[in-house]
């Protein structure tokens, strides 16, 4: 049985080994545990070949929040520097991993929308399971309460009343809220 290392890969298709070479990472779409351990991996990936910028472009609309939680951890973790870019629109779980960077280095494009909102859960089951699933989507809501409230400056009271339903922001309020360092209009403003 053959198997392949990550660089025979990366060389059978030419976009990836372009954006590794411009460090470029681009998350598009549901976040799952499959893309948080392909995006935590490119992620390890270029933090091993240099600590120069990496430059992340986010457009999701959310997902499981656990891999979210992945990704937003190993942003902090690596020396390399993280120039997040939010573009389509940058929601729930999306929105946690746009705020694992600093806010200076929290761009986004001109018609990005970004969406807070407090987690779901779809518990079955027993009475007291529904009940302990219950108690931790409550400390999972405090908990991505106050990392909000860290990453925009907001009073956590303000999180909590705002994400108790759907709160939805375009660049500029997110700019306003904290949530957003600036808009970008092209690659030369990076």
């Amino acid at each position: 049985m053959h198997s392949e290392t990550s660089s025979e890969n990366r060389a059978a298709d030419p976009i990836t080994e372009r954006l590794f070479r411009a460090r470029t990472i681009i998350l598009s779409g549901e976040i799952t545990q499959k893309v948080a351990a392909n995006v935590g991996s490119q992620l390890l990936a270029l933090a091993a070949d240099s600590e120069a910028p990496i430059t992340f472009f986010i457009n999701s609309q959310g997902g499981h929040v656990e891999a979210g939680d992945t990704i937003h951890d190993i942003v902090s973790f690596i020396r390399a520097p993280v120039r997040m870019v939010g573009t389509g629109w940058v929601a729930s779980a999306g929105a946690l991993i746009f705020v694992s960077v600093p806010r200076e280095m929290r761009l986004c494009l001109p018609n990005t929308r970004f969406l807070l909102h407090q987690p779901a859960g779809g518990a079955g089951g027993s009475a007291s399971d529904i009940a302990i699933e219950a108690q931790e989507i409550i400390r999972m809501r405090d908990r991505l309460n106050r990392i909000f409230a860290k990453a925009t400056g907001q009073p956590l009271e303000r999180i909590e009343e705002d994400t108790h339903r759907n709160f939805w922001l375009d660049a500029d309020a997110a700019i306003k809220y904290g949530l957003v360092g600036r808009v970008v209009r092209n690659s030369s403003e990076l």
